[in-house]
């Protein structure tokens, strides 16, 4: 075990640690790291590609789905695998990767880690976003050099939109998501107190919220239900922090 390792702090006692990435434990509880994520979006994505091409047999929905819903899914691996070396990188490893639910959760047990600079703060929230942003062009490449009505090239389409969704997602200045550390950090490093950047924060997410509201209701009005759904929830969460009644540490993605 690696010294990195070794001073890695106390885990519950129901966690397993499965193995190692860098200096970051990877752990799962009990049963709640089956992966139930995969299969739920592999069902949706096999539905999306029958309710598109009824004509085409099972064989082609069920391939598609599977391949699609990795495209999605595996983005968002990358997106918090990227965090994790990112963090590794600068000398200031996470606490733990959990799986749940067959998907990634980042966990540091010290929001406001005195021990961390504001820029390292900064630095390990952007890794994620910014992976995503590398990986919009190649997606975009691959999008455009597979035939259209192909397996491959809704497969390729499905990765692009993921990144470009998470890309722009990530960097909302909301708690929880990157772009709220990464705005309240840059504060700190200015010279705003952690608790006055976190003022900041909170005032912001009542315009946010309204805004995530209007764009909710655009989706829904242009049958863009997922995307309907997500920026509503998204518009919830932001007003309960602009109202108190969600804290930083209260939320979890």
């Amino acid at each position: 075990m690696s010294e990195g390792q070794a001073d890695q702090k106390s885990l519950s006692a129901e966690t397993q640690i499965i193995g190692w990435l860098f200096e970051t434990p990877v752990t799962i509880r009990g049963y709640t790291w089956l992966p139930l994520t995969q299969l739920i979006m592999w069902g949706i994505m096999t539905h999306v590609s029958k309710k598109k091409r009824p004509e085409e047999g099972f064989s082609r929905h069920i391939t598609e789905g599977a391949l699609t819903s990795s495209a999605i899914l595996g983005s968002e691996w990358c997106h918090n695998l990227a965090h994790v070396f990112i963090a590794d990188w600068i000398g200031k490893p996470m606490d733990e990767l959990q799986i749940q639910f067959g998907m990634p959760r980042c966990r540091y047990e010290e929001i406001n880690d005195r021990e961390v600079s504001p820029r390292q703060h900064v630095i390990r929230s952007l890794g994620g976003p910014l992976i995503n942003l590398v990986m919009i062009p190649l997606t975009a490449l691959a999008k455009f050099l597979t035939k259209p009505d192909t397996i491959a090239r809704e497969t390729a389409k499905a990765a692009f939109q993921t990144n470009v969704f998470l890309s722009a997602v990530s960097l909302l200045p909301i708690p929880g998501i990157d772009g709220g550390p990464i705005l309240k950090w840059s504060l700190v490093e200015k010279g705003y107190e952690i608790e006055e950047a976190d003022q900041v924060i909170q005032r912001v997410n009542g315009p946010l919220s309204f805004i995530l509201g209007l764009f909710s209701s655009w989706a829904f009005l242009n049958k863009k239900n997922f995307v309907g759904v997500f920026s509503a929830l998204l518009a919830l969460i932001s007003f309960a922090v602009f109202t108190g009644k969600l804290k930083e540490d209260e939320i979890a993605f």
